[in-house]
Formats: C-alpha cells, sequence, structure tokens
C-alpha cells in the first residue's frame, strides 16, 4: 500500500532549529526539545505555532509538555506519531496537510533524544507482529536492527558485486563532508586501513557502517507558501513499503527496502524524474543503504555503482550528490529529521558543503522495506 500526496509547494519549510550534538547532552529530551523548537521558530519569524507533531519510540518529551516549556496558553492541534525512520520524511506530509487542510497556518515538527547517554537505539528489539515470530528468528541471530540489515546488506551487496572498497567509499565521503560541517559529531577522515580495521559489528556492517549515537534535537517550522515566499517548498510525498527486508521470511527479495515500493510513485507525485534531483539526503542509518538507495531512486544504475562510489560521484561538487552534511553517519543521528533540515539548509543556499545550484532536494525515511521520501523545491 502506498499514501502519496502532491503538495505543489503549497507549504513551505520557513524555520530550522537544531542543538548541539553529542553522545551525553547532560540534559533532559523536553530541554533539548524546547532549544531546538525556540530556534526554528525564531528562524520562522513566528512566536507561536497553530500546531505541534513529533514521531518517537517512547525516548522522547510529550508535545504538551514542549508546549507548556514554550508557554503556550493554549495549543491547537497536536500529535504524537509511534515510529522510527519511516516519519522523518513523511512528517512533513502530516503537517502540510493540516496546512493544506486549512487547520493550520503554522506547524512545528520536532524531534529529541538522548539516543547515546538514553535510550539506544540498538538496544531495541525487533517488533514483529504482536513478538511471536520472534521466536522464529532470534535463533538464526535476529537479536536487534543491526543484525537484521546486516543480512538484508550481505546479500545485496552480493548481488550488486561491491564490496567493503566502496562501502568505505561510503563512510569516507560521509566523513569528508562532515570535516567541514561545524555540526557534525565526527570530523576525523577515515582511509580505506582505518575501515578496514573497524570492529565487525554483524558482517558485512563495521561500526563504521552503522549511523552515530547521538544526544540532540531538531524542529522545523512549516508554514502556508504565502507567508514565506522564499522558503523550500514541500513539493511531495510518499509513504509505503512492501515485503523484503522486513519480513524476511516471507520475502522473495530479502534485499528489497521501501525505496524499491516507493520511488516510482514519488516521481508521479512529483511529477518529476531522477534527473530532476540536485541532491539527496538519503537515511544512511547503514553504509550499504546509499547504494540501494541510489539504485532504487534511478539516481546510478546498479552496474555503474562501484565506479560511482570509487569515483567520489557522491561527493558535494559531484555527480549526484549525497549527504553533503556528513549524514546520519557522521553529522549525527536525529532520527533522520536532521537531514531534512539540511535538504532546506541546502535550497536556501546554506549548507556547509553547498551543492551549487540545488534546486530540488529528495529526502528518505528508512524503515527496512517500509519508509517515505519527500521531495522539497526552493521557492
Amino acid at each position: 500500500m502506498l499514501g502519496r500526496q502532491g503538495f505543489s509547494g503549497r507549504a513551505a519549510v520557513a524555520g530550522v532549529g537544531m542543538t548541539a550534538l553529542s553522545r551525553a547532552s547532560g540534559r533532559t529530551e523536553l530541554s533539548l526539545a524546547a532549544e531546538a523548537a525556540r530556534a526554528a521558530l525564531a528562524d520562522a519569524g513566528i512566536e507561536r505555532p497553530d500546531a505541534i507533531l513529533s514521531y518517537h519510540l517512547n525516548d522522547s518529551a510529550p508535545v504538551l509538555y514542549l508546549a507548556r516549556e514554550l508557554r503556550l496558553g493554549e495549543i491547537g492541534w497536536h500529535n504524537e506519531i509511534y515510529g522510527g525512520g519511516t516519519q522523518s520524511a513523511s512528517i512533513l506530509a502530516d503537517a502540510a496537510m493540516l496546512i493544506d487542510a486549512g487547520i493550520a497556518e503554522s506547524v512545528l515538527v520536532y524531534r529529541a533524544l538522548n539516543g547515546r547517554s538514553g535510550q539506544r537505539m540498538n538496544a531495541l528489539g525487533l517488533k514483529l507482529g504482536e513478538g511471536a515470530e520472534e521466536q522464529f528468528t532470534h535463533p538464526y541471530g535476529m537479536a536487534g536492527p543491526v543484525h537484521q540489515f546486516a543480512l538484508a546488506g550481505q546479500r545485496y551487496l552480493h548481488d550488486a558485486e561491491l564490496t567493503a572498497v566502496h562501502t568505505h567509499a561510503v563512510v569516507g565521503q560521509s566523513r569528508r563532508h562532515a570535516f567541514r560541517n561545524p555540526r557534525a559529531l565526527r570530523h576525523e577522515t577515515v582511509d580505506l586501513a582505518a575501515y578496514l580495521g573497524s570492529p565487525m559489528v554483524a558482517s558485512p556492517l563495521r561500526r563504521l557502517d552503522c549511523c552515530q549515537e547521538t544526544d540532540g534535537a531538531c524542529a522545523l517550522v512549516l508554514v502556508r507558501a504565502e507567508l514565506a515566499p522564499d522558503a523550500p517548498r514541500v513539493h511531495a510525498v510518499v509513504r509505503g513499503g512492501g515485503p523484503g527486508a522486513s519480513t524476511m521470511d516471507k520475502a522473495a527479495d530479502v534485499t528489497r527496502i521501501f525505496s524499491g515500493h516507493i520511488a516510482g510513485a514519488l516521481y508521479d507525485a512529483a511529477g518529476m524524474k531522477p534527473g530532476d534531483i540536485d541532491v539527496s539526503l538519503l537515511y544512511d542509518a547503514y553504509s550499504w543503504l546509499v547504494p540501494r538507495q541510489l539504485e532504487d531512486f534511478g539516481l546510478v544504475d546498479r552496474a555503474d555503482l562501484g565506479v560511482a562510489l570509487h569515483a567520489q560521484e557522491i561527493a558535494w561538487n559531484g555527480r549526484v550528490p549525497v549527504n553533503p552534511h556528513g549524514g546520519l553517519l557522521s553529522e549525527g543521528y536525529v532520527h533522520g529529521l536532521n537531514n531534512v533540515a539540511e535538504a532546506v539548509r541546502q535550497l536556501r543556499g546554506e549548507g556547509a558543503n553547498q551543492v551549487p545550484g540545488a534546486g530540488v532536494a529528495l529526502c528518505t525515511g528508512f524503515g527496512g522495506s517500509y519508509g517515505s521520501a519527500a521531495v522539497l523545491t526552493a521557492a
């Protein structure tokens, strides 16, 4: 099943706010959320939002708590979506629909977590059905997301004829991007020898192939486009999925992730084709997800992936720029919302590694074979 929305730029992202990213914030999630929210509202020039939305996994500051912290005397439409990375792109549609329906003129969207010092993502167990199916997968080492997606990655890399040299190219490029990003957690470069020496977590995933565990918060403010004529627009959003990496016991292709299900629908909703994308903000929870999504979204043919990665064509000034801020692998992990924030900066011309002439950005949200994607356009 696919849900798709083509908004034709009726909602714009007028404000972006982020806290510093760290591995030990020493603060509550509420404090982090409030800082990011205030920064985004100030950036948008708005005193108070009409609506507030967030997504979480029981690891964040509740919306009503944030409303009190922001000293809002009353609150209009508000919602908390239970979910992870799948929501990072699709929550833009939730906000845009509120604006499109006339329910709100401004919507605050945020994600806050102590993802390293508090509840850690890699400690979350798989949620298959109501848990009954876990008895069949645990004996095969499926103890959590890393193990599950390592198995899918192992098969994909084999089928695509990609090796550790190519996954290093993804990680190495993300570090080079982060080197020039003052917000990034990681500023050190990683050569091939250092990459190969990184501890193996679950083959083929080394520690360096896995995204950061981060404390921090990110917030966006969306408004009716006419209220912010120079702000980037939400052009189209698609959410959906099907058999694949999330349902390996039932899938014909365990390597299939969300992008293989929704890419065509996204381009249809946007009225675009792959060649229209100027910069891609891809949910890089694991390094192999970058070539997988490049292939699925038609940005690089499978036969050309090895050369494209090795030749650094995914660099900010390359043929298919990917995550010029360093992504989740190197900037930090705010459950994907920081990637969307970078898309907005790129379309404003304010990126740390600014992609020349960036006018169309692709943002993705990964949750195995389920996920979402959005197209943002410059005003």
